[in-house]
Parts: structure tokens; sequence; C-alpha cells
């Protein structure tokens, strides 16, 4: 089951907006369009349907609160909307699933987030649909106390629907900085929820079965080999003494048993190259990958759309992943279907969604690749010089 279409209202850059999704789908729009934005649409979904500390409450809060989620653009109607279909793959015609969540804040008081409306439908094969859910209800009106929670995050709320709770709260979101996991110690800041940014990566990599930690870092260890000059091997170990764990890479050396380096001497291109590389291997739930091209080789950039579909391929049961890019490279690949890409573009009324035309997905299909078609577009809108002022 995969996300398939989404529409947002009211949510940062975006006033009215909604596109399609794909099981690989490709986030393109220029600088401050709202990519970073769109793929946090999944996030705050995720931080409302994850059973541990999770909710409306906490995860309005995380993001300064409703006038920090709240679109610049909105007057009339200050409202945030969210709605999501599921469907059962890429090509279906019809959803299986559909939920939505509309959500504002308190009049008066602590100004708390409260649920406006929130629904959830059932969708047959024959288009009919059955109303699982559909707020306020009878219940919240005696009590609307119940409207600073949403059923989602609710265990005996979500009772008809819980498989899309479930799929929400597995959603991962990595963008790993290598300072972070190269120098805890001497950094010393505290861990966000979920970890974002990968301080906790190593012990994440700990925590799989010693039998599939195995099997990930060989097929990642045959992956680097051909990127990295005089790379021999990649292991995982734990310190004797503090028992941290770590990665270990042996290069081919004029010693017999090779040189070695940990994490710490890892180029922040080695280390994000291995974190995108278990990512794709760890997990069947919905996977945000932005700007994935950082540190990297334009020449290793160039080969993710591949590892991706390869990894897709070979895979039981394929996550859903959504990439935000603007790397030349990533997009030189004449192999991304042309359908994948959605295209963010700024206007006087908040962020749009456009999908490719006709003409551009024709062009791509005859062998043309989406830098060649779509980042002109996108570079027009971007096309300012900077100057300083000077």
């Amino acid at each position: 089951m995969l996300i398939s279409k989404v529409k947002i209202h009211n949510w940062r850059n975006f006033k009215d907006a909604e596109t399609e999704l794909r099981d690989t789908t490709y986030i393109l729009g220029p600088n401050a369009s709202g990519k970073s934005n769109f793929l946090d649409v999944f996030r705050f979904l995720r931080d409302i349907a994850k059973p541990d500390g999770g909710g409306l409450q906490s995860a309005v809060r995380q993001r300064g609160g409703v006038p920090k989620v709240r679109c610049l653009h909105a007057r009339q109607n200050p409202e945030v909307k969210i709605e999501i279909e599921f469907s059962t793959n890429s090509d279906s015609d019809t959803p299986i699933w559909s939920y939505g969540i509309e959500f504002t804040s308190e009049s008066a008081g602590r100004h708390r987030p409260i649920v406006k409306t929130e629904y959830v439908k059932k969708i047959a094969k024959d288009g009919n649909e059955a109303i699982l859910l559909k707020r306020p209800d009878k219940r919240d009106e005696k009590d609307t106390e119940l409207l600073t929670q949403t059923a989602l995050e609710q265990i005996q709320g979500n009772v008809k629907f819980r498989e899309i709770a479930d799929v929400l709260s597995k959603t991962t979101y990595l963008h790993l900085v290598p300072q972070l996991l190269k120098f805890p110690d001497e950094i010393n800041v505290p861990r966000l929820a979920d970890d974002p940014f990968g301080q906790g990566f190593l012990e994440r990599v700990a925590k799989t079965t010693e039998k599939t930690r195995r099997a990930r870092l060989s097929r990642i260890e045959s992956a680097l080999r051909s990127v990295i000059p005089k790379f021999s091997e990649l292991s995982f170990i734990q310190d004797s003494s503090t028992g941290r764990p770590h990665l270990e890479i042996k290069y081919q050396h004029h010693r017999p048993n090779g040189a070695r380096q940990r994490e710490d001497q890892f180029s922040d291109g080695t280390l994000r190259l291995i974190a995108l590389l278990w990512l794709l291997q760890d997990g069947d739930s919905l996977l945000l990958l932005e700007e994935p091209e950082l540190s990297l080789n334009p020449a290793v950039v160039a080969q993710i759309p591949r590892l991706i579909s390869l990894i897709q391929k070979k895979s039981k049961k394929a996550r859903q992943i959504l990439i935000s890019t603007h790397s030349e490279a990533l997009l030189s690949n004449p192999g991304i279907d042309s359908r994948s890409f959605v295209i963010l573009l700024p206007s006087d009324d908040g962020t749009k969604f456009s999908p490719p035309s006709d003409s551009e997905e024709k062009a791509m299909e005859a062998g043309l690749s989406a830098a060649d078609v779509l980042l002109p577009k996108i570079q027009k809108v971007s096309s300012g010089q900077m100057d300083l002022g000077l």
C-alpha cells in the first residue's frame, strides 16, 4: 500500500495544491519553493500517528505552533488541511483508503491546535465508499476537549482503520549530517525525536540482527567497491571497552593487512552514501530522501536512480520513496519513468504542483532526460542574478 495522492490547504508554502505520487517520485523545484515543506507533510502525519509520544499537540508544537505551519497566503480560511489517498500500487485507478485532517487554533485560552474535521473512507473496487470516521461527531459535541486529539493517534479511535496509522507511523526520514556522526562527543547536541540527522545511525545498524546486518553491509560493500578507489571491505565492529558501534573500511595497501579507517575518518560523501544504501534496504515503509546528492561525486549521484530501481525490484515488498532534488547528475539518468516527477512552482498565491506536460513526457519517453527537459523550466523560475547590492 502506498500514498497515491495528496491534497494540502494552507500548509506552509502551499495555499491550495494537490498531486499524485508514484512508488518513486522525484520532487523538483527552485530554492525556497517548498520541497522540504512538502516532505514535512508526511513527517507531520507520522508524528501524529506514531504510538510512542506522538499526537496532534506534539506534532504542531514541534513545528512552532499553528501560526508557523499555516500558509502566509491564508486569509479568509485559516484552517490547515491535509488529505491523502492510499492505493495498492501506482497504476491503480481506484484508491482503497482516504484520510483527511483539518485543524486550526483555539480562538481563546491556550490556543491549542484543535481538530476542525477528520474523516476516513474505505473504498471498494467498484468505487463505493464506506465512511468509517466523520468528525466532529456526537461525542465531540458533548466533550469538545476530544477535538484536541485526532482519531488517528488513539488506539481505541483507529480500530477500524489502524492499517493507515501503522503505515504513516513507520515513515522514515534521514538527512544525515556527517559531522554529528563523526564527532558526537565534541559537538554534543541533543538528539531530536526520530533522529532525522543520523546521530544514532550506527546504533540503528547495531540493533539490526547479525544475519540481516551482514547481508546489507555485503551489498553496500559491493556498491562501494565500484566507486571508492582502493576500497577492499566494509565491517561493523563494537568497541570492546565502551561497547560503542563503529563502521570500518579496509583499503588495499602495501602492508599485508591493509589500511583501516573508522567512520570519523570517512569522507562526508562516503558516510552519506552508506546511510543511503542502508536505508534503501531497511524496511518497507515510506522513505523520504532530501537532496541525497549532497557531498557525493556527480558520477555516483547519477547511479542513484538505478540503485533505487534495482533494490525495489529485488525487495519482497518495495518501499515507496519520495526524493527532493535539483541535481543535474541525478536527473540526467534517462531511465527514470517520465511520470515520476512533480515540479513545484512558486506563485503569488502559494506554491503549486505541476506534473510534466504532455510534450515534456513525450520528450523524456523519446530518450531525453529530466535534466534536459525539466531543469530548464526550474532554472528559469530562479534565474535572478545575485549581486550583494554591489
